[in-house]
């Protein structure tokens, strides 16, 4: 999946061999199909999660594919992750105890703000999974793509892939964590708010250079930014969800390209 914003959805999901026959004396020409059906070996170790406690919004019906999508980049970027894909000391959280990732359609990401949300499949033949949503690209439109351990996990070898999704909230794997950006500094501060499990509406901050809260803007990668600054000095961070529960966390200072660990998560 071209996941960091445009491209191919899958290497290859169908392949077609048209054959044309002509007899005498009229012309008959027939065309013979044949679907090739992606395998895929389940890369995670952990415990897909089956079930879902809360959805959120619309379901949406369309097909899942083998993007692949996974930490490695293996085929495509992570577009909610920075240069490198997600660092290894955020893979176990965000992959929900194992590698069970998804991409959805650009549209879908509503503006980076979905990035690292989660949402909750079913298949037509009744197969169903939870999984972090780690990028986005150029997909059909209700489509998804996903790892080789939720490709595993569903496909009984149908086809089409027909499945119906929809946000959810995530399993409980720790607490929130504060990823800043490689080159955030006081008079530039950019950040990803990582692993929670109710999808993010705002981020504010409150710091030397912001007597009261300000919101951050946030970009398609999944980033919220000040772009004045936190100043030097500590800082409170206060992030919105969804459903309207907060969280607020007070840091000292922070280091540009390092995590800061919450002690909170949403229930």
């Amino acid at each position: 999946m071209a996941c960091d914003g445009g491209g191919s959805r899958e290497a290859a999901t169908t392949t077609a061999t048209a054959t044309t026959t002509a007899r005498i004396p009229t012309a008959t020409t027939t065309t013979t199909t044949s679907t090739i059906i992606p395998t895929a070996t389940a890369t995670s170790t952990g415990t897909p999660s089956t079930t879902a406690t809360t959805l959120y919004g619309t379901a949406f019906s369309g097909q899942y594919h083998l993007g692949p999508v996974d930490f490695a980049e293996t085929e495509w970027h992570n577009a909610c992750a920075p240069e490198g894909g997600y660092v290894s000391s955020l893979r176990e959280s965000t992959g929900l105890s194992g590698e069970f990732l998804a991409g959805v359609q650009t549209g879908k990401i509503a503006g980076g703000a979905n990035c690292d949300a989660c949402i909750f499949i079913t298949t037509a033949t009744g197969k169903s999974i939870l999984a972090r949503v780690v990028t986005y690209g150029d997909t059909g439109a209700n489509d998804l793509d996903v790892s080789p351990s939720v490709y595993a996990a569903l496909n009984t070898g149908e086809y089409p892939r027909t499945t119906t999704w929809q946000w959810a909230k995530c399993p409980d794997t720790g607490k929130l964590s504060y990823e800043f950006q490689t080159g955030a500094n006081v008079w530039w501060t950019s950040l990803w708010v990582r692993n929670p499990r109710v999808p993010i509406t705002k981020v504010e901050v409150k710091s030397k250079n912001h007597a009261n809260y300000i919101t951050l803007a946030r970009a398609s990668d999944g980033t919220v930014t000040d772009a004045s600054g936190f100043g030097d000095g500590a800082f409170t961070l206060r992030v919105t969800a969804s459903d309207g529960q907060t969280i607020t966390d007070s840091f000292s200072s922070f280091t540009p390209g390092k995590i800061l660990a919450s002690t909170q998560q949403f229930q």
